[in-house]
């Protein structure tokens, strides 16, 4: 097996920023689309009454950036990360060339799933060159940086999707991947190919993988999820667990499985996908709450409710450079728990917020949250990738991204099930004032007032519970998180 440094022609820094560079291009597009769906939907002929057929312009990205990602992460196992890094980025750039041409909503979707194909397999095959690159004791800064890159696309993603949305229209958002890619793609090509791994690929159990995941994630999709009036969601995922288990049981008689049979038997790795699981339900509740509590019951602009929530978000790529410098110092486990415990004190002072929160403590709270969340992301990367060994770097930690998207799955279904029924049941019975018979215009303004407070004040509660519970999903992550390893003493070997 090739040494890190003669893994590659770059230099360690440059490859990192050639990483860091793709990853961080990729990741703009998960959450591009979130300033520009009105007129995406407009230039579509998508009406508001059909707001639920456009919203698969989000669920198809993040369905295509999760189920396959496993799978095109082995392949890179065995055929070579510069290779596949390169196809993973000619996807991405075929489906934005799609995405950019579409001229319906159902055309517009499926091409947003072939590009969060790529996308998607960007993270866990760039942390894999990332880590080959550099000298074992540098592995957890090296993940903490193309973490940190990944973060900051999800971070400047509205930004960026607004800007160009505004300048040249919402198309060009998409072909602009293009020259983007043709940029990288050179540079690519100057790290040599990594040598073909004894190994093969399990397709039967990469099928069985991606069907079960897929079922799964559309069934968590549902806002009906956990409100009990519709079996649909319900039945879709128990279809996709039997295919998870006729995957787990077709492994079993694999002499190579598409996952490594070590890391199930891991309590370190299961504790890394147990922990990310619960981080990605604590913040995507966090990042949806802040700007939609704004909007709403604070009225604020929505420009006003995305700076508010870039004071969290760009925390993240800070907290996730710093875990990674000092994950091999401290060990994931002393790195992880502090992160979890700073997310749970930062989203509880959140839920104390009332309606005149302002700076200086707003902005403190928000950046607390956001740097105890990025904490977090390299470590629990390093431990999964470190059980799993060096054959199957880039598929553990695709394993972290499917475990963080299904609980982000999670938390939006309960956001929009939960609290919508909390919020009814708090307004139950407050009617809109009609100015009554023979009423002066003042006392009706008096009545409408008290209705605008009480309807406020409901808003404020629920807003409040979800960063409450958030907090509590991150002091639950802890139980998982103890079986993270204390400390790492020796380079990882191949598994």
């Amino acid at each position: 097996m090739p040494t890190p440094q003669a893994a590659t022609r770059h230099s360690p820094t440059a490859t990192l920023l050639l990483v860091s560079l793709g990853v961080f291009f990729t990741a703009l597009d998960q959450t591009v689309v979130v300033t520009v769906l009105p007129p995406i939907m407009t230039d579509l002929k998508v009406g508001i009454a059909d707001l639920d057929r456009a919203s698969w312009i989000i669920t198809g990205y993040l369905l295509g950036y999760t189920v396959a990602i496993p799978l095109i992460a082995r392949l890179a196992d065995v055929y070579g990360y510069a290779r596949l890094f390169m196809v993973a980025l000619a996807l991405f750039a075929v489906g934005s060339a799609l995405v950019a041409a579409a001229s319906s909503l159902e055309w517009l979707v499926g091409a947003r799933i072939i590009q969060a194909l790529g996308g998607g397999a960007t993270v866990p095959i760039g942390m894999a060159i990332a880590t080959r690159a550099v000298a074992p004791s540098q592995r957890a800064m090296a993940i903490g940086i193309v973490g940190a890159a990944a973060e900051a696309g999800v971070v400047l993603g509205p930004l960026y999707g607004g800007a160009i949305e505004a300048a040249l229209g919402w198309r060009w958002l998409f072909w602009l991947n293009l020259p983007q890619v043709l940029i990288i793609l050179p540079t690519v090509l100057l790290i040599p190919r990594q040598p073909p791994q004894p190994g093969r690929i399990d397709y039967l159990g990469g099928a069985l993988l991606v069907a079960g995941l897929s079922l799964i994630l559309v069934a968590l999709s549902r806002s009906d999820v956990f409100e009990g009036t519709s079996a649909t969601p319900y039945a879709l995922a128990c279809v996709g667990l039997l295919m998870l288990a006729a995957m787990a049981w077709a492994e079993a008689r694999t002499v190579q499985p598409l996952l490594p049979g070590v890391f199930f038997r891991s309590r370190a790795a299961l504790s890394s996908l147990g922990t990310k699981l619960l981080v990605g339900g604590g913040l995507i509740v966090a990042m949806v709450t802040v700007p939609l509590m704004a909007n709403t019951v604070q009225e604020q602009e929505p420009l006003a409710g995305g700076l508010r929530l870039m004071r969290l978000t760009g925390a993240l790529p800070v907290g996730a450079v710093i875990g990674g410098l000092l994950a091999h110092r401290l060990g994931s486990r002393n790195v992880t728990l502090p992160g979890l415990a700073l997310a749970a004190l930062g989203l509880y002072l959140m839920g104390q917020w009332d309606l005149d929160i302002a700076d200086p403590a707003m902005s403190f709270h928000l950046a607390l949250t956001g740097f105890g969340f990025g904490l977090v992301i390299a470590p629990l990367f390093l431990s999964a990738m470190e059980e799993g060994g060096d054959e199957y770097h880039a598929t553990s930690a695709s394993l972290v991204v499917v475990a963080r998207m299904l609980g982000m799955a999670v938390g939006v279904a309960t956001l929009s099930s939960w609290g919508v029924g909390h919020f009814q049941g708090l307004t139950e019975g407050v009617l809109l004032p009609l100015q009554a018979a023979g009423e002066s215009t003042a006392q009706y303004e008096e009545r409408v007032a008290e209705y605008r407070d009480h309807i406020s004040q409901a808003g404020l509660d629920v807003f409040q519970n979800f960063f409450r519970g958030a907090a509590v999903l991150m002091l639950v992550a802890i139980i998982p998180a103890l079986g993270l390893a204390r400390r790492k003493d020796a380079p990882p070997t191949a598994g």
